[in-house]
């Protein structure tokens, strides 16, 4: 089963996912994070519009996400014609390409996630600490993060498992290059199509198992109480 050419074929395409499915985690841990504690701090005008709008790639097919990020970041888009124009980037058919479409799909996780975590905290905790005059960045660091921890580190797995899945939009934005842009969904269902049984499988395997560990894990963390804030010790 691993052959040398089965090796040579799985190393990239796994390496690429697991790339891509990193940085694509910390994107949507920033930007989700970020999106989600400002909803819940904050009030403001367009507020529904915009949960709304973070939460739509979640329902939406990939394949529709992946042409919206087709359009916007070809050289012929509004932010591809930009980015090519004045600093020579090009983001359609690379990895970077693939890590934005993956945070794309991957930032309604890790939004709703954290809003739900940060949602739950008490806010007498929040409300001492802000009488004892406490800053609100030493509020959000040593209150609100402690006892959110939990839920923000589930919903970074859950970001990060559901970017190294990541099919459509990234074919769509990225294309299946081997070697370049080929993930390890793409990579089976190329082998699928070529009728490579067992390569597929390879893929399969290696991708069930990081997924089961990923759920064992976010099963860990729900089960476990959130951590006492410092503040307060």
């Amino acid at each position: 089963m691993f052959s040398p050419e089965a090796i040579a074929v799985v190393l990239p395409a796994l390496w690429i996912s697991l790339k891509v499915a990193g940085f694509a985690t910390i994107l949507s841990t920033f930007f989700g994070g970020g999106l989600a504690y400002g909803v819940v701090r904050y009030q403001f005008w367009g507020k529904f519009w915009l949960e709304a709008i973070a939460t739509l790639p979640l329902v939406m097919p990939p394949t529709v996400v992946g042409f919206y990020l087709l359009q916007l970041l070809s050289q012929q888009g509004l932010l591809g014609f930009w980015l090519d124009q004045w600093l020579q980037i090009r983001l359609i058919f690379s990895w970077q390409g693939a890590t934005i479409a993956a945070t794309v799909m991957a930032l309604p996780l890790m939004f709703k996630t954290t809003k739900a975590a940060l949602q739950s905290v008490n806010p007498i905790y929040l409300e001492a600490a802000a009488t004892l005059g406490q800053s609100e960045w030493q509020i959000f660091w040593r209150v609100w993060l402690p006892l959110a921890n939990r839920g923000v580190l589930v919903g970074i797995l859950l970001s990060f498992t559901r970017a190294l899945g990541e099919f459509g939009a990234t074919l769509m934005v990225a294309g299946n290059i081997p070697g370049l842009t080929q993930t390890m969904p793409m990579a089976i269902y190329e082998a699928v199509q070529t009728g490579d049984q067992t390569l597929a499988a390879i893929f399969v395997a290696i991708l069930t198992g990081i997924s089961f560990l990923s759920l064992l894990m976010t099963q860990y963390l729900e089960s476990r109480t959130a951590t006492k804030p410092q503040f307060f010790r």
